[in-house]
């Protein structure tokens, strides 16, 4: 779906303001009409034990619906493909769970989103450029600003950068360190170490833009990254997108038969 302000801004802005309304506006705009597709996924984290996971994932609406295919490089064993199936299977005869567990879950991606919203309110900017048609700028803690939320006040602490598509208007980088550890209520909320950091890069694949690589790594203990990984990375390549929607037991049929095919050649 276009975007409401997808129009070029290679002009120099009066204010860093003035490029970050139809960059949110685009954002905001895409994320209310949450696409179908289908990539593969190489992840390193807490939820992987550690261990390197390849994926192949498909991304609806209601979630992502994922498939095991090999560890650490090595491909699963037939007794580890089968117990995969299983639990495909089980999501498909009940969908209703998936969804209410993925609801509940939340994911690396959303710092960049949330700092995304942060930035107008509670960041001062510098070293706003037109490079190649990309728009970067510097952003750093508003002294003036003392968010009240949790999460607000890590992400708070942090100085980083971004790029903006300058001719779409969407965003293709983001990240952010603690140049100073953080600490709030003496520590029994928060208490993250100074060099936590994360990135999000994201490119226009198959003409959609897509996230194509995530670093997470926190240092520290946090209320709020209970169900977040504190270390994680992960990389997203040969995206393929659906032109209709398809529900949870057909994004299953779409994964089982295509391990299906992979596995006759």
């Amino acid at each position: 779906m276009p975007c409401a302000f997808a129009m070029a801004q290679t002009e120099v802005p009066h204010t860093p303001l003035e490029l970050l309304k139809p960059l949110i506006e685009n954002e905001n705009e895409a994320a209310a009409h949450r696409e179908c597709y289908e990539y593969l996924s190489n992840e390193r984290s807490e939820r992987t034990g550690g261990h390197l996971w390849n994926e192949r994932i498909v991304e609806n609406s209601d979630g992502r619906i994922a498939m095991l295919l090999a560890v650490d490089g090595k491909p699963l064993t037939p007794a580890q493909a089968q117990q995969e199936h299983a639990r495909l299977n089980a999501i498909a005869a009940d969908p209703a769970d998936f969804i209410r567990k993925g609801q509940a879950t939340r994911n690396d991606e959303l710092h960049a989103r949330h700092m995304l919203e942060l930035l107008p309110r509670d960041f001062l900017f510098d070293n706003v450029r037109l490079e190649d048609g990309v728009w970067k700028m510097n952003f750093h803690p508003n002294p003036e600003v003392s968010p009240s939320a949790i999460e607000d006040q890590v992400l708070h602490g942090m100085n980083g950068w971004l790029a903006i598509d300058a001719s779409q208007m969407r965003l293709m980088h983001i990240e952010g360190k603690l140049d100073q550890p953080v600490t709030i209520g003496m520590g029994l909320l928060a208490n993250i170490h100074a060099g936590s950091h994360f990135s999000s890069d994201r490119h226009l694949e198959d003409g959609h833009w897509r996230t194509v690589h995530v670093v997470t790594q926190i240092g520290g203990k946090a209320a709020l990254f209970k169900t977040v990984a504190k270390n994680s990375e992960l990389t997203r390549t040969q995206f393929h997108y659906f032109d209709h929607s398809l529900s949870v037991p057909e994004a299953v049929q779409v994964l089982l038969q295509q391990q299906m095919t992979a596995s006759l050649h």
